[in-house]
């Protein structure tokens, strides 16, 4: 009985520590700004207060027809850019073999 009795207080434990659906008031004023002309108001959420960048910084270094490297399964490839998509952050290269590939910002480098 006495063991039946710890497990389900343990249950019950690990449960509410899991529960993140409840924030504490101490820790949303702890993020809020001192300087009353720059705190949001309460009624405004996390979501509203971030302001998303427009372009990234390595976007606008790329234009069509720039030669790179590609990174593609760990190996890096030689390719020229056909176009680039800054608000998915995606390119499309035409590989030294002719193919074109649409990959991630992240995987191109100016050479």
């Amino acid at each position: 009985m006495t063991t039946k009795l710890i497990a389900v207080v343990l249950l019950a434990l690990a449960l509410s520590a899991c529960d993140s659906s409840t924030t504490p008031e101490s820790t949303t004023n702890a993020n809020r700004s001192s300087n009353p002309s720059t705190a949001a108001s309460p009624n405004t959420t996390a979501a509203e207060q971030v302001t998303p960048a427009t372009t990234t910084p390595s976007a606008a270094q790329f234009k069509a027809g720039d030669k790179v490297k590609v990174t593609i399964a760990g190996k890096a490839s030689e390719a020229t850019i056909v176009s680039v998509d800054e608000k998915l952050g995606k390119v499309v290269v035409k590989m030294s073999g002719g193919e074109e590939k649409t990959v991630a910002l992240g995987d191109v480098n100016k050479q």
